[in-house]
């Protein structure tokens, strides 16, 4: 099987879609699949080009068996909604011309939280008539409306409306969460395309141990203290405050 999957994050960024992405292609090669991803040149989330790597109109390597084909976007820092856009929009339109020229695959993913991949994911399967699987991460708008970044207007209500068309068009739903799912289907989308994936974790990669580090401890003035540990993203929907 050849899985063609677009994604405008992946290694060497380190942010959950590359990594999520980079750890699914993995295991879909040990799996005997061919993959091939389409995405950028890696600059997230400083919009500064990583080291090696250039804005180009086409590269390509190999990295852990996996296609990866970067194509020329406009390249932006993580802040502000309009800008933002402009990347995901140049993303959407060199993804899709280099997707027309990729061996032909068996399946086209998309993923999210932005949806503008997935409307290179949808026009790719119509032209080359492969069924399209949209990767659902988040609810776009509305997580971004969520955190107030951006409030309700006209273009909301446009995405909104391109946001259900491309959810109607999939082939097939993967959603990270059954809230996701539920929110879905009071939407009219059919229960019976859309599947749940939940995050997982690789446990080789972790050792358990009780045994406290008594430098970690008395450098952080931890002891006598119940310590809880967090691993992951600090943005702006976890409304942390210092």
């Amino acid at each position: 099987m050849h899985i063609l999957f677009l994604t405008d994050n992946f290694p060497p960024e380190v942010n959950a879609p590359a990594t999520r992405t980079h750890e699914h292609a993995i295991r879909w090669v040990e799996e005997g699949c061919k993959v091939t991803v389409i995405t950028c040149a890696p600059n997230f989330p400083e919009g500064k080009i990583f080291s090696g790597y250039k804005n180009k109109w086409y590269q390509y390597e190999l990295i852990d068996g996996i296609n990866v084909v970067r194509v020329k976007t406009y390249i932006t820092a993580n802040n502000g909604f309009l800008l933002r856009t402009f990347d995901y929009l140049s993303f959407m339109i060199t993804g899709f011309i280099a997707g027309l020229f990729q061996p032909k695959p068996d399946v086209i993913v998309a993923t999210s939280p932005q949806f503008f991949t997935a409307c290179m994911g949808w026009m790719l399967s119509v032209c080359r008539k492969r069924p399209f699987v949209f990767e659902l991460r988040d609810l776009w708008p509305a997580s971004i409306i969520a955190v107030g970044a951006m409030k309700n207007s006209l273009l909301i209500t446009w995405l909104e409306k391109l946001e259900l068309f491309l959810y109607k068009k999939a082939d097939a739903i993967v959603s990270v969460t059954n809230s996701f799912k539920d929110e879905l289907i009071s939407r009219g989308i059919k229960h019976n395309k859309i599947f749940v994936v939940l995050n997982g974790v690789d446990h080789s990669n972790y050792q358990s141990t009780f045994i406290k580090d008594p430098k970690l401890s008395e450098k952080f003035a931890l002891e006598n203290k119940f310590v809880v540990g967090y691993v992951g993203t600090h943005g702006m929907a976890h409304c942390l405050n210092i």
